[in-house]
């Protein structure tokens, strides 16, 4: 076996992240090394994972899998190396001012979005169902205005890292979450 085999085989047997310990939980080894290929391969040329796909993936906890902190910033990382890819084939193909235009019209959608008065900007889970806390969403949601209003800082990661409590009859989570994903491409396409 030529040495750099032996390199290769002792780099493949070594964990991408560290892995959870004791009786907490991991994302799934096997699904995170997968799906970082591909986002590999994409970054490369020779894949079509998106940003955005990036965003939503989703792992399952299993013990001993890779710190999930740990895989969720890595995968931040990915999901800005792949926007900064969509922004300069878009910019090459179209021109800056379609990449512009588009984030600025997304922007207006979010702003008219969360223009509803508070505790009224999502719909809401039935009484007997759970859904964010409908303070917590709208303190988010006036940050978000800020910042696409009067350009007060606001980062990708502290959108990704928004986490919210949970209510009988708060906002639905998902329309909650689209919502974040969408001022996260609005915050990519501006970086």
């Amino acid at each position: 076996m030529a040495s750099d085999d032996v390199l290769d085989a002792g780099a493949q047997a070594r964990p991408a992240f560290s892995l959870a310990g004791g009786r907490d939980l991991g994302y799934h080894r096997a699904a995170v090394d997968t799906f970082l290929t591909a986002a590999r391969q994409a970054f490369e040329g020779n894949g079509d994972l998106t940003a955005a796909e990036v965003r939503v993936a989703s792992f399952p906890l299993v013990k001993g899998g890779y710190v999930v902190a740990e895989v969720d910033a890595a995968l931040g990382r990915v999901e800005d190396a792949l926007a900064g890819r969509e922004r300069d084939r878009v910019v090459r193909t179209q021109g800056a001012g379609a990449w512009v235009d588009q984030a600025r019209e997304d922007a207006q959608v979010i702003l008219d979005h969360l223009a509803r008065p508070q505790r009224q900007r999502f719909a809401r889970t039935g009484l007997l169902g759970f859904g964010y806390r409908i303070d917590e969403v709208d303190h988010v949601a006036t940050r978000i205005v800020r910042y696409l209003r009067d350009g007060e800082p606001l980062t990708a990661e502290q959108l990704r890292s928004a986490a919210f409590r949970m209510q009988r009859g708060g906002y639905r989570e998902e329309q909650v979450d689209a919502l974040l994903d969408a001022v996260v491409d609005v915050i990519l396409a501006v970086r």
